[in-house]
């Protein structure tokens, strides 16, 4: 199956939602490239990648993506400040060694940051630790925890506590339920942080 005819995850169409056409995008930890290609298809984007696995990096060159391999803990601070109308995180913040860090760069190479990030707040997983006392595995965290990546895990509240230290402004955001239609209840409610499985938000500096 092409990237063509491949259905994006709920969390991307959030994304794609809101990038403007003919914008340029900054997609980090790009995987497949699935957004990129869906943009570029779309809406005529100027869209570039960074994935730090090489096989995926080879897979999107495949498929005429502009992807390089590279690793968001260290290659942002290469990047202009304004060189991209939106830097995309999506599913990664939670990998990354300083997400405070990575954030701000974020914000500095793009006009506007769109990221995604799994709750850890999500009923499910404090029924997890409440009752059988042990580390969760949902839709979004799918990996025992001798295997995930995850090194910096959060709840809604909490990176809407990070958004607020740094003095960015949330221009949109969405909870989005397991079955990754959107929840009704606002991102900054505790409704919101115990119901939504992950967030997205679209973030600018004030």
């Amino acid at each position: 199956m092409t990237l063509e005819h491949t259905k994006i995850r709920p969390d991307l169409q959030v994304v794609a939602n809101w990038i403007e056409p003919s914008s340029r995008v900054l997609d980090i930890g790009c995987g497949n490239g699935e957004l990129l290609a869906y943009l570029g298809r779309e809406k005529n984007v100027d869209c570039r990648g960074i994935e730090i696995r090489r096989a995926k990096v080879n897979q999107c060159v495949a498929a005429g993506l502009s992807v390089i391999r590279g690793d968001a803990n260290q290659d942002l601070s290469l990047y202009p400040t304004d060189s991209f109308d939106y830097v995309v995180l999506t599913q990664a913040l939670q990998t990354l060694e300083q997400p405070r860090a990575a954030l701000e760069e974020l914000i500095r190479v793009g006009n506007r940051a769109v990221v995604s990030i799994p709750n850890f707040g999500y009923w499910r997983v404090r029924l997890s630790l409440l009752f059988r006392g042990r580390m969760p595995v949902t839709e979004s965290l799918n990996q025992p925890w001798y295997e995930t990546k995850n090194i910096h895990l959060c709840t809604i509240l909490d990176f809407l506590g990070l958004v607020q230290e740094l003095g960015l402004e949330i221009e949109d955001a969405v909870v989005l339920k397991p079955d990754g239609t959107p929840a009704r209840s606002p991102v900054t409610s505790a409704r919101a942080n115990f119901w939504g499985e992950q967030a997205v938000l679209l973030l600018r500096r004030k």
